[in-house]
């Protein structure tokens, strides 16, 4: 039943429509609980593979689901797995199209992996105000291997999913998706994100 939230119309996939479906979604879990899983594994990893709207409702609808340890590996390994596909499908299908698209943010994006490597790519992924997709799209186009992204993505998106996942938990209780991450989380995502940046600019200001 999860992977049906996938194809449901566009616009029809939203908070109240997780809250309302809630309980049948937990009965089938209870019911099935490895299919469940596998249901919703693959769900995720169709949303951040193929740049879907919806991956922050299913991140809420594993924590109520599958709970916070099972729910946060589920996501996290969906989310990684996707996103990397994504960064794929740009490197080698859409690289022409992203770099009309986002030609003036690519060029701060390929500087900033030169100049930074790694430590750009985690502070890109733990900053709230740049999107998902976006970074996996402008990230094909740079040199960055598949392996170093994959495993610099997990560690930049596992605060956020870890956030978001515990407060699934308590999905019926949700207002709106704004009440999730207040600003003051959000700031400190981003001064997170920016320190490796920071320290590798001290260290070479030092050093001169």
């Amino acid at each position: 039943m999860a992977l049906l939230l996938v194809w449901l119309p566009p616009g029809t996939l939203s908070l109240a429509t997780l809250q309302h479906s809630q309980a049948q979604l937990t009965l089938w879990h209870a019911k099935h609980p490895v299919l469940a899983a596998i249901a919703f594994f693959i769900s995720y990893f169709l949303i951040a593979a193929f740049s879907i709207p919806g991956a922050t409702l299913l991140t809420l609808m594993g924590g109520a689901l599958f709970g916070l340890a099972l729910g946060t590996l589920l996501v996290a390994t969906a989310a990684t797995c996707g996103a990397t596909v994504a960064m794929l499908l740009s490197r080698y299908l859409l690289r022409d199209w992203v770099q009309r698209r986002f030609s003036r943010v690519m060029e701060r994006v390929y500087q900033g992996v030169e100049r930074d490597g790694g430590h750009y790519l985690f502070a890109l992924r733990l900053t709230p105000v740049f999107p998902f997709v976006l970074v996996n799209l402008l990230m094909g186009l740079t040199p960055i291997s598949v392996t170093r992204y994959a495993f610099i993505s997990l560690l930049g998106m596992l605060p956020a999913i870890v956030v978001y996942i515990n407060t699934g938990r308590q999905l019926s209780q949700i207002e709106s998706l704004r009440d999730i991450v207040s600003p003051g989380m959000m700031l400190m995502f981003t001064l997170l994100g920016l320190l490796p940046l920071a320290s590798r600019w001290l260290v070479k200001r030092t050093a001169k």
